[in-house]
């Protein structure tokens, strides 16, 4: 009996398995692919996403090059052409003798550079206070509206900034320019420079203008980040017994200092770039930089906005797309640069 039962039994096993494998078969086609790496499921939406993403990264790439190469092919005609040093001349530029052209990039670098810097000096500190005051400090009610008031600054035209600098806030700062040229003069920076400091077309005026125009940038950068600091840090600092700013002193400004650090050098790129505004502030001028904050002269992109009319001959434009060139590569050293800063932090 025994015997009969076991063999019975086997029987039956043997036809379940039977039955289930034509079952399995059909589910297992049902199923996707499998990639051989791994054993990981590979469905095809994830296969157009990735091919998708992968061609965006590739594509940004090809067209950043290509800008490159664009600028470059147009440049080096003229470069050929020109008689001085285009690194370190700083006189006049001249271009109407296409066959022995005179033109540099040293006045144009500092000034933009100067500038620039004077701005990211003067926003950072404001960002950071908004920043920390609207994630912090602010009640519900205050935070949202005037964060929605500060983003709309981005929102401003550059040439309303341009007006507002020249005709309003240049001559409120313009008393308080003439006393730092006067008590602080032997600071380089404060000295008597290239024109008249009551007309307001100087750095100075156009440095604080510049740093209003790129304040929303990184305050807006930098409250996203620390709106994202861990909420188990925050109150375990409190209930240790750190006040509010202890809390934003090691929790809060740790985490987000690499946020607070991109979003500056984002604000420096679009300071690098800014055209119309310093371009109707800051005062032309043939006499050489001198280091201070009250001297005139073009940045990179006031002096290409300049000479318009010149781009009809090739060679002339060229000129002035080689100093477009020397900006491009001073943008992208400086965002590449603050990528670096920002993995080393996290690394």
């Amino acid at each position: 009996m025994s015997d009969t039962h076991s063999i019975t039994g086997d029987t039956s096993a043997d036809e379940s398995t039977a039955t289930d494998a034509p079952r399995n078969t059909e589910e297992s086609k049902k199923l996707p692919d499998k990639k051989a790496k791994g054993g990981t499921v590979t469905r095809p939406g994830d296969r157009i996403f990735a091919t998708l993403a992968k061609g965006s990264g590739v594509f940004i790439i090809v067209l950043i090059a290509a800008i490159a190469l664009f600028l470059l092919w147009r440049a080096i005609p003229a470069l050929q052409n020109n008689t001085v040093n285009f690194l370190t001349y700083n006189g006049s530029w001249n271009t109407s003798d296409t066959s022995a052209m005179l033109f540099g990039i040293r006045d144009l670098f500092l000034v933009t550079v100067t500038v620039s810097i004077f701005a990211l000096v003067l926003a950072m500190p404001v960002a950071l206070g908004i920043a920390v005051y609207l994630t912090n400090y602010a009640p519900k009610k205050v935070s949202g509206p005037l964060a929605y008031i500060i983003d709309l600054l981005a929102a401003v035209p550059s040439i309303v900034f341009g007006l507002w600098g020249l005709y309003v806030l240049a001559p409120a700062i313009s008393p308080f320019a003439e006393w730092l040229n006067t008590n602080l003069a032997w600071f380089p920076l404060f000295a008597t420079g290239s024109v008249s400091i009551a007309g307001g077309g100087t750095i100075f005026t156009g440095g604080i203008v510049l740093a209003v125009m790129v304040l929303p940038i990184i305050a807006a950068v930098t409250r996203e980040v620390f709106v994202q600091t861990p909420k188990g840090q925050i109150e375990a600092a409190l209930a240790l017994g750190a006040t509010r700013w202890e809390v934003v002193r090691t929790t809060v400004i740790p985490f987000g200092k690499s946020g607070f650090v991109s979003g500056s050098m984002l604000g420096l790129g679009r300071a690098l770039g800014e055209t119309i505004a310093l371009y109707i502030i800051i005062r032309s001028t043939q006499s050489t930089f001198g280091w201070t904050l009250f001297d005139g002269g073009n940045t990179f992109a006031t002096k290409i906005a300049l000479a318009a009319g010149e781009f009809n001959n090739q060679l002339q434009a060229g000129a002035y797309i080689a100093a477009g060139l020397v900006l491009f590569v001073l943008t992208f050293v400086v965002n590449a640069g603050a990528r670096a800063a920002i993995a080393g932090k996290k690394a």
